[in-house]
């Protein structure tokens, strides 16, 4: 398994009612190269990822409308997409047009995230934007269907990385990680979501031992 195969099976998925962003173009919103542009920038950060030792990775649901729909990275809006692509030493450009959309569980993410420095990966279960029949700027969760495709997924990209601990972000995330990897081997954490925000940082904090300075002690 490769960055660039990895990235090739991603932009393969094909599901009803669902937006792949590494391959599908949104008319509305979306530049003229964006898939393009989503698919380099994650291999590119596959292949960075696959050259450190990964302390963690963080897996949540499904992609949201507002976020990963429009940048193709899990948790990351366009508000934090630069963020995101400095943390495997890289520029990108984002790949939307019109104003800049934030997603509230991305600006909790990142609120946290951007206090830690050890090597995080974020996924989701299943990687692609799952919305309503007839509205796609909507968001459900992934079916049975959508969800085992997803599992593949996510297990080959454990095998790539080689994380040291999974983190599922929520009760779905977790779900699914336990069936692959058993329950001894993933910590959940409250997804910040739903009134969870107060615990989603302080499970993390607690996890990644913040230290009143605001900075993780864990480093690269």
């Amino acid at each position: 398994m490769t960055p660039t195969y990895f990235v090739r099976e991603l932009t393969g998925l094909n599901f009803m009612h669902t937006f792949n962003p590494y391959s599908d173009r949104c008319t509305a919103y979306d530049l003229d190269d964006a898939p393009r542009s989503r698919s380099q920038t994650l291999q590119a950060m596959l292949e960075a990822a696959t050259e450190r030792e990964i302390d963690s990775l963080w897996i949540g649901r499904d992609l949201g409308y507002r976020g990963g729909r429009r940048t193709g990275l899990a948790f990351t809006d366009d508000v934090h997409v630069q963020a995101h692509a400095e943390r495997w030493e890289l520029s990108v450009k984002r790949p939307t047009t019109g104003k800049i959309v934030a997603e509230q569980t991305a600006a909790v993410v990142w609120r946290v995230l951007l206090r830690i420095k050890a090597p995080i990966f974020l996924w989701n279960v299943f990687p692609l934007h799952p919305h309503e029949p007839g509205n796609p700027f909507s968001n459900r969760c992934h079916n049975v269907r959508e969800r085992r495709a997803g599992e593949e997924l996510l297990s080959e990209l454990i095998l790539l990385l080689k994380p040291c601990r999974l983190v599922a972000i929520g009760n779905d995330a977790a779900q699914s990680a336990r069936r692959l990897y058993g329950k001894s081997k993933v910590i959940q954490i409250r997804h910040p979501s739903h009134g969870g925000k107060a615990q989603f940082s302080f499970q993390m904090s607690e996890l990644y031992c913040l230290n009143v300075d605001g900075v993780s002690e864990i480093r690269t």
